[in-house]
């Protein structure tokens, strides 16, 4: 039987991802387009599926698979980086071979792709290159 991940929310992440040593990625991703999607909708394209399923992570996924995600994060961590709830913990997260086995995602430009293509009606171009560097949350510590 397959694993079923689930998907657990930015703040979940934040635990560990808000270092200065590691990286601060939450607050990179916090302060970024992808954490202020919703924003960016009116309340008519708020509540549309067409809309939901790139702007927020937890209204784009099966909500058996919701543990403890908020529509209102937007595009969070999980949308790019798989659900968190199996690889979340500490321990797991230190091997990235392990983590990778436990559900996490090193994206490309395939999983950006899934919204930033030619079928979102407010489509402007994507040059992966490009948008990637500007919402790049390295981790410093990491070998």
């Amino acid at each position: 039987m397959a694993q079923t991940y689930k998907y657990i929310g930015a703040t979940k992440c934040k635990m560990c991802h808000n270092k200065p040593a590691k990286g601060e990625q939450y607050n990179k991703w916090a302060a970024g387009p992808h954490a202020k999607a919703m924003e960016s909708l009116s309340a008519e394209e708020a509540k549309d599926p067409k809309c939901l399923k790139c702007h927020s992570t937890a209204a784009s996924v099966d909500k058996s698979l919701v543990a403890s995600i908020k529509v209102e994060e937007g595009v969070s961590c999980e949308s790019c980086h798989g659900p968190g709830s199996a690889y979340k913990s500490a321990s797991i997260m230190k091997n990235q071979q392990l983590s990778l086995s436990k559900g996490m995602i090193m994206p490309d430009e395939a999983v950006c792709k899934t919204c930033h293509n030619e079928e979102s009606q407010h489509y402007k171009g994507f040059n992966y290159a490009e948008y990637v560097a500007k919402i790049a949350h390295p981790d410093p510590s990491a070998k």
